[in-house]
């Protein structure tokens, strides 16, 4: 799933407070600074594509990311996958853009499944 600038930049901020945070403090966390009504706008965004919740404490809601990053990347990478015409060449073709430290991590983890 792509994510726009701002809700990159939100999702960024809530991964780092995992245990969530107001509307207001997202706000004021965000390099932009954009109002508080623009964030509001997109964590209900965010919310509709469940990568956020939210839970009412007292007259404002905590949000808060539903999984962490590493899940989130790994869930974009799936969805990838699941688009590609020919899934063979669209692995062959990325495992050829990768670093040697990526080409080490795909190694180790297709070692550990194996299992």
């Amino acid at each position: 799933m792509r994510l726009g600038e701002l809700e990159r930049s939100i999702m960024e901020t809530l991964w780092h407070h995992p245990e969530g945070m107001l509307a207001q403090d997202i706000a004021t966390a965000l390099p932009t600074a954009p109002a508080i009504t623009t964030v509001l706008t997109v964590l209900v965004r965010l919310t509709k594509k469940d990568l956020v919740t939210r839970e009412r404490t007292g007259r404002a809601h905590l949000y808060r990311a539903t999984s962490d990053k590493d899940a989130f990347v790994a869930e974009a990478m799936q969805a990838a996958l699941n688009e590609a015409g020919d899934l063979e060449a669209a692995v062959t073709r990325f495992v050829g853009t990768v670093s040697p430290e990526v080409a080490e991590a795909l190694r180790n983890a297709l070692d550990g499944h194996k299992t």
